[in-house]
């Protein structure tokens, strides 16, 4: 940006140097009307460009180049700032997206780790129900083969009272009667009977 305005007043600067060199080369010309020179002229007109190259550079001095190197140093300042903001919020966003990352990362550990814990849990659960069912069958098994005994016992002994009731009974009739071959079968089929109503 600078030597772009350095350039331009360069420009302007030569052009007005050449504006009295070419004024005064049109007075030569009408004198002499030979080829047209920059460098041209009298001594009159050196100090006319003298004078006029003083005075612009004057006035670029006091009213061009003061205000064009405060708005370059400004520019400067505001470019300079400009990259230290972007730097610092590059920074600040690279923090950031590290945190976010690493919590990111974090949320994600500990994610595998609860559903770990989840099947280890589950895991234990089942193993325990497992047990418990294994521990309630056995129990439910230990009774059921106690109420059958108890149920078996119970029967043996209904069927030997009855067995000894019937054969006081056959016996006690035997006694009263005499028995002949046919009576036999009779008594064994009225015990029999006996026994069916007992039941």
């Amino acid at each position: 940006m600078l030597r772009k305005h350095i350039g331009l007043m360069a420009c302007l600067i030569l052009l007005c140097c050449a504006v009295p060199c070419a004024w005064a080369s049109g007075e030569s010309e009408s004198q002499e009307e030979g080829s047209i020179s920059l460098f041209s002229g009298d001594l009159g007109n050196a100090v006319w460009t003298l004078l006029i190259f003083g005075l612009v550079l004057f006035v670029l001095t006091k009213f061009a180049w003061k205000p064009i190197l405060n708005g370059l140093q400004k520019r400067e300042v505001f470019i300079r700032d400009s990259l230290s903001d972007a730097k610092r919020e590059r920074e600040e966003a690279e923090k950031v997206l590290a945190d976010y990352t690493e919590k990111v990362q974090r949320a994600g550990e500990e994610a595998t780790a609860i559903v770990d814990e989840g099947r280890r849990d589950a895991e234990e659960v089942r193993k325990k129900m497992h047990v418990e069912a294994k521990v309630e069958a056995d129990a439910i098994i230990a009774r059921a083969k106690k109420e059958i005994e108890l149920a078996r016992d119970d029967a043996v002994k209904q069927l030997h009272d009855q067995t000894i009731l019937l054969a006081t009974d056959v016996a006690g009739r035997m006694i009263r009667k005499e028995l002949k071959p046919g009576d036999h079968k009779d008594l064994l089929d009225q015990a029999l009977r006996d026994m069916g109503e007992l039941n």
